[in-house]
């Protein structure tokens, strides 16, 4: 099924809504005024009647009946009248209405010439009644006990009538006709003109180039288009943004993982290429050494990389700083014993709440931990302290390393950065993750001399959200 566009279905919602409207209104307008109408010529038939009463009261109708005392037909000629009896198809701007007069007896004493052929009225007759007689139907009024037991009755042709009906119709129906139709063309019009915005964004989207950061701007937008606007141009740049993440990550990835996947194949290519088992194993342990460095750089890649697309911002938690670091520290266990390094965990309160992401809590002490064990030489310590402000909570990470120069500290939370003083399987990423996770939670980061003299204290200071 082909899509019809929005302004065919505004504007054929609107003609339809008109027609709903306007179509019913006119019917009923027409059905009263045929109403009216008929209300109307039947007064006047009933006015005509009581005028021809009182006229016969004032002049008698004793000079109507022969000297034999019989009564006489005595027509009146209507001129009009007499020409339409002779023609049905003509016509006359005057109305087709005449009248009889009748005794008591019901002998007809008096009569226009146009309804002389209409039959005498009965006793159970109606005041208002439809007769039909020849080649037309007529309307007549019967006004009975007049003076002298008179009966008078006027009529009327409904083809007087139907003229005025023909006229009605035309009336009520041509603007209907003409004006429905016009009406569409002049609400296709206004709905083009009304969505021209639309017309205009598409257009400005169209001619966007790619990678732009530049917000979308249409001249006097309206009122309905602004959030759309706002959102459109949001979600550009959250586009944008995912887009640079995924092309710095491809980037990082391809640089970061060239070296060690050299030395894994050279490791193995000596493996093959020698008879010597010593040197095989060697050889074999080196690339075995060189995986594990592989798996731990796409670690920290992955968890970069999940950090800065904000899978961790979803809702926030109540989390236990103190809980988090405990496991992050049983975590390292192995690798905290094989450095040679004392570390040191103490916390002001058994519990320290955030609210916050877990996981990236997580990462950030890991990788605060992890790095100060790579910068201090076997036989040094490291303390972990954690406290609780009245508006945040503080995570220090101390050592007795060589500590960085103040001129540098700004430096190190570029990624791939890597201090000359790092030993162990750093590739530069850990402070990256670190300034990312702290980001996440509206925390400040400060590198600060080491009360143990030499080294570095690093303070992760946290909003509570409470």
């Amino acid at each position: 099924m082909k899509p019809t566009s929005l302004r065919a279905r505004l504007r054929w919602l609107i003609v339809i809504v008109l027609v709903a409207v306007l179509v019913p209104l006119g019917v009923l307008s027409f059905q009263r005024t045929i109403k009216e109408v008929d209300e109307l010529m039947d007064g006047r038939l009933a006015e005509s009647a009581r005028t021809l009463e009182v006229l016969i009261q004032h002049t008698g109708i004793s000079s109507l009946s022969g000297q034999d005392g019989q009564s006489s037909l005595v027509p009146v000629p209507n001129e009009t009248a007499i020409k339409l009896a002779r023609s049905k198809h003509a016509y006359t701007y005057e109305a087709e209405v005449g009248f009889q007069v009748f005794d008591s007896l019901g002998r007809p004493m008096l009569a226009t010439a146009n309804v002389i052929d209409l039959p005498a009225p009965q006793p159970g007759d109606a005041d208002f009644q439809d007769l039909h007689t020849g080649q037309y139907n007529w309307r007549v009024y019967t006004l009975r006990d007049v003076a002298e037991g008179v009966t008078i009755r006027t009529a009327e042709r409904y083809d007087s009538r139907n003229g005025i009906l023909h006229a009605l119709w035309l009336d009520h129906g041509v603007p209907l006709v003409i004006g429905l139709p016009l009406l569409a063309l002049l609400v296709g019009w206004a709905v083009k003109r009304g969505l021209q915005p639309l017309a205009s964004l598409a257009q400005a989207l169209s001619s966007r180039e790619p990678g732009s950061r530049k917000p979308i701007h249409l001249g006097q937008a309206p009122l309905e288009l602004q959030p759309v606007l706002a959102a459109l141009n949001g979600q550009l740049e959250r586009q944008e943004d995912a887009l640079e993440r995924e092309r710095r990550f491809s980037a990082d990835v391809a640089h970061e993982l060239r070296t060690p996947l050299a030395s894994i194949m050279i490791n193995l290519e000596s493996a093959i290429a020698t008879s010597n088992l010593t040197e095989a194993q060697d050889s074999l342990a080196g690339a075995q050494h060189s995986v594990a460095a592989l798996a731990r750089r796409i670690e920290q890649l992955l968890a970069l990389a999940r950090l800065e697309a904000g899978v961790a911002s979803g809702q926030r938690t109540a989390i236990d700083l103190v809980e988090v670091a405990s496991d992050v520290i049983e975590e390292l266990t192995t690798i905290i014993a094989d450095s040679g390094v004392q570390l040191d965990f103490m916390q002001q309160s058994p519990q320290v709440i955030v609210q916050g992401y877990e996981a990236a809590l997580a990462a950030l002490l890991r990788n605060l931990i992890e790095n100060a064990l790579r910068h201090v030489p076997q036989g040094g310590q490291v303390q972990l302290i954690i406290e609780r402000g009245a508006k945040e909570a503080t995570l220090d990470v101390i050592d007795d390393g060589p500590g960085i120069p103040t001129e540098q500290r700004a430096a190190v939370f570029a990624r791939f950065h890597r201090e000359k003083s790092s030993r162990g399987d750093g590739y530069g990423l850990g402070l990256s993750i670190v300034q990312r996770a702290a980001e996440l939670h509206g925390a400040s980061i400060e590198l600060l001399d080491s009360p143990f003299g030499t080294g570095l204290r690093v303070r992760v200071a946290i909003p509570l959200g409470e």
